[in-house]
């Protein structure tokens, strides 16, 4: 019987070309199996087949595990106390063993040793076909569509398969059984069965990926791309830096007569992109992503990460895109939050911010028009900055003389110290509902003490776009916390 063993595994390794080691071991587990059937509970079960002769052995095993953490499966586990009984040197994490009565390989049953044997050897087969695929280090998978798997693709590629979710897909896009797609590697989950291989066409790495494929300067790095903003199979962004003074990055991305991004648009369902020059200075890399847009004048806040783009009327609509596609577009691919607008409505924006700078400084530092106007003109937006901007900057201001420069300095610590205590007061008063409203923190306590919300019933009485302005919160967050905050509401008309 051991003879024969050896030569069947012998055999189906040849035949599926897979190691011996592979073969043994599904069948230690077959063997394994039907041993544990022998026994009540979920026992653990080793069989050890030795390579050389054929001959095995079959073992119970135990887990061993801290005392505090208690059996729970009594069946295979032990504790260690009760281990180091039988074993003094085992430590947590070792099996202690127990030689068994092995059963005879005939006694198996041919159908479920030959399951688990050629299931192993598909495993293995596809782990090896696998791990081959992913060591030519592809990112761009090419295949044919092999068949639908509720809503998605699933794409072979030699024997490999890809899965490419339907909200992965560009809009529009319709394949079939047969038709050849390619799509990025955006992950790889070898524990999940069938097509272990993520895929996507929508993802703004296919989009880069894609121009690296034509447009050799990127892979020499001479030219590199540093972001990209995709509305799949309608528009795209992709900003792109030169690393060789002689190169035109645009022009090489574009190539001659436009044939090196118009075999990128036709991969993607004809999505137009506009290649955007890169720029260290945020401010000029979002004046480029807004193209073709013309710019007249930008501010920049750095606090709030945003800016504020003037354009003027004939070039509102452009900058803005249909339904806000190209300043969504340039947001996204520059980072920072685009807030468009025309002369009439910056202007109305600056003189409002103005006016009440201007009533901040005459209020907080008791002085009249004229000083919070000199102050405003010199560039301070607030009492921080007039407390703590270098002294010598301060003195630079012709207006300004020594002693007013101090006095000013001293007023606006004086009144940021008053601001802070009585934000802790205002955050004190706050009722003890609203402090223990799950979620809560004492910053978010802060925030909402100087919006003047100090109950729950005021919090629950604010709509979302209220509260992210308030509190700084995302949407979600700021809506999961109204309702938590209304949760009460509901819990009395319960009762």
């Amino acid at each position: 019987m051991n003879r024969e063993l050896l030569m069947l595994v012998e055999a189906i390794a040849r035949e599926k070309n897979v190691d011996r080691d592979v073969v043994f071991g599904a069948i230690e587990m077959a063997l394994a199996q039907a041993t544990r059937k022998l026994y009540e509970g979920e026992v653990d079960i080793r069989v050890a087949i030795d390579r050389e002769t054929g001959e095995y052995d079959t073992f119970r095993r135990w887990l061993v595990v801290p005392n505090e953490a208690g059996l729970q499966n009594p069946d295979a586990e032990e504790l260690l106390m009760d281990a180091q009984d039988r074993v003094p040197d085992v430590i947590e994490g070792d099996f202690i063993e127990e030689q068994v009565e092995s059963l005879p390989i005939g006694r198996i049953g041919a159908m479920t040793a030959k399951q688990v044997v050629l299931q192993r050897i598909r495993d293995a087969e596809r782990d090896m076909l696998l791990r081959d695929f992913l060591d030519r280090g592809e990112k761009i998978f090419s295949g044919t569509v092999k068949r639908m798997d509720k809503g998605d693709l699933i794409v072979e590629s030699g024997r490999v398969e890809g899965r490419l979710r339907r909200n992965e897909t560009i809009p529009k896009e319709n394949f079939r059984a047969g038709d050849r797609l390619r799509a990025m590697i955006m992950e790889v989950d070898t524990t999940q069965r069938g097509a272990p291989i993520m895929l996507s066409r929508s993802a703004p790495a296919f989009m880069i990926e894609l121009f690296r494929q034509e447009v050799p300067e990127i892979e020499q790095g001479l030219l590199e791309i540093k972001s990209c903003a995709r509305d799949p199979g309608s528009r795209a962004k992709i900003a792109v830096v030169a690393h060789d003074q002689r190169i035109d990055p645009i022009g090489t991305c574009v190539g001659v007569r436009g044939s090196r991004v118009t075999a990128v648009t036709n991969e993607l369902a004809g999505e137009r992109v506009d290649i955007v020059l890169w720029s260290e200075d945020p401010a000029q890399f979002v004046i480029g992503a807004l193209a073709p847009a013309n710019v007249q004048s930008i501010v920049v806040d750095e606090e709030k990460h945003a800016m504020d783009v003037v354009v003027d009327e004939e070039n509102l609509a452009v900058a803005i895109g249909r339904g806000g596609q190209n300043v969504r577009l340039a947001s996204d691919l520059t980072g920072w939050k685009i807030n468009i607008m025309d002369a009439a409505e910056s202007a109305e924006k600056q003189a409002s911010e103005q006016q009440e700078m201007r009533a901040l400084f005459m209020s907080k530092l008791d002085v009249d028009e004229e000083i919070a106007d000199i102050l405003i003109e010199e560039g301070f937006t607030s009492l921080e900055e007039v407390a703590y901007v270098p002294l010598q900057e301060m003195l630079e201001i012709e207006a300004f003389d020594e002693d007013t420069v101090n006095e000013l300095r001293a007023r606006a610590k004086d009144a940021l110290l008053t601001m802070a205590i009585a934000q802790e007061e205002s955050v004190q008063d706050s009722a003890l509902d609203l402090r223990d409203l799950e979620g809560m923190t004492p910053e978010l306590l802060a925030r909402l003490a100087t919006g003047n919300v100090h109950t729950r019933d005021e919090l629950a009485d604010l709509a979302t776009d209220e509260l992210v302005e308030i509190a700084g919160l995302d949407e979600e967050a700021a809506t999961a916390l109204i309702m938590k905050a209304r949760e009460h509401w509901f819990d009395e008309d319960q009762g």
